[in-house]
């Protein structure tokens, strides 16, 4: 079969599906519509869908073969849209500005695809249709629940925003290509009083200013400067009043790294420094990591397999980009550091002002001539690494 040729004909179908979830967009683990909607596309393209954790399996081929997996994150954004597309998220709460709604939409046309083809397959292709990527749960969570029970290797697609034209494709076979990130949430325990009488209290805004101020040294005076480290605090709350010192305050952030051993230290590195400075002040401070997920580091010789697998499509303009390294983060990585995988970014952008908008934003718009070459590329793949690996 050829899939581009298959995907292009199918491509309003794929439009539908990816208009469908933009439209019903949900975050984090439960995703109720989301999940009874994929589960009811798989079944009318013949397959037999079921949960696995907060997400949805499927499965189809032969037995006795290889497995190999194809993944899709399909959950959105606690944010507005601003996008002013007519099928924009009405909710004003939930939003779709990552792009996953295309990911979910691609699989469920390649799965369509590979079932016309099974009887051809020389093996079998696993379904992963993922919630709570954004918040870097959902592969745990299916991982769990025996997502790659028997697989043998894995490939997920992620479609980019931006100034960039439809057809390229960046990867990474060599080094790292998303870092980690490291979510926590610091509690400053102090003593409240009133403002007139701060010798009364242990002041915790006093602290967590300090010990926002030790993690900042922390990655100009102890990261290795040969590795990629970016610490952010990104809420740092206290009080409810101006004339009364609070009890307690809490700060927020993430660590990002390019290298597993600047990881490990700079996490240790990051308690010691919260709960040490809190103690010099005379508090404390408790440290919960709310995410972990490692860096993303692709399989060499699978990643290049793949790239000679998409070229053989008749796909204009397709271009590699290679040795593609991002500073956000993927919880595909908790799966890669499981099986061998592959993940690519997809570009899926305007040359004109509607690619001025990033991910993430309230404003941003993708472009929806992807879905096809996405489509074609997971199936396509699938077939060819299920025939070269018997």
């Amino acid at each position: 079969m050829n899939f581009y040729e298959r995907a292009l004909e199918l491509r309003e179908e794929t439009v539908a599906h990816r208009r469908w979830l933009h439209s019903h967009a949900e975050v984090g683990l439960q995703m109720p519509k989301g999940q009874a909607y994929v589960m009811e596309q798989l079944r009318e393209c013949g397959l037999e869908p079921r949960p696995c954790g907060h997400g949805v399996s499927a499965e189809l081929g032969r037995t006795g073969n290889r497995t190999i997996l194809l993944r899709a994150d399909m959950d959105a954004l606690p944010m507005p849209e601003e996008s002013g597309e007519s099928f924009a998220c009405p909710t004003g709460t939930e939003a779709h500005t990552c792009g996953h709604d295309f990911h979910a939409a691609m699989l469920l046309t390649a799965a369509k695809m590979l079932k016309e083809n099974e009887a051809a397959l020389m093996g079998r292709v696993r379904f992963m249709f993922q919630p709570a990527e954004e918040t870097f749960e959902g592969a745990k969570d299916m991982m769990a629940n025996g997502i790659l029970d028997g697989v043998d290797g894995a490939l997920a697609y992620h479609v980019g925003s931006g100034r960039m034209p439809v057809g390229l494709f960046m990867y990474n076979s060599g080094g790292t290509m998303m870092y980690s990130v490291d979510g926590f949430r610091i509690t400053v325990h102090g003593r409240g009083a009133h403002g007139a009488y701060p010798h009364s209290s242990i002041d915790p805004i006093n602290i967590g200013v300090h010990i926002y101020l030790a993690l900042e040294a922390l990655i100009a005076r102890e990261a290795d400067p040969s590795k990629a480290c970016v610490l952010t605090i990104g809420s740092f709350s206290a009080g409810s009043a101006p004339n009364i010192i609070p009890d307690t305050a809490v700060l927020q952030g993430t660590l990002r790294t390019n290298d597993s051993a600047s990881r490990e230290k700079l996490v240790r590195r990051l308690k010691e420094a919260a709960q040490k400075t809190a103690e010099v002040y005379g508090g404390s401070a408790e440290v919960e990591m709310i995410s972990q997920v490692p860096p993303l580091v692709c399989d060499s010789s699978m990643t290049e397999e793949m790239v000679g697998y998409m070229k053989e499509l008749p796909i204009p303009g397709l271009t590699p980009v290679p040795n593609t390294s991002a500073s956000a983060s993927e919880d595909f990585a908790t799966v890669a550091e499981q099986v061998p995988s592959v993940f690519m970014y997809l570009s899926a952008g305007y040359l004109d002002e509607r690619g001025d908008a990033p991910a993430h934003n309230p404003k941003v718009q993708f472009n929806e001539d992807v879905c096809p070459i996405g489509s074609a590329c997971l199936a396509h793949c699938a077939v060819r690494w299920l025939e070269n690996h018997q």
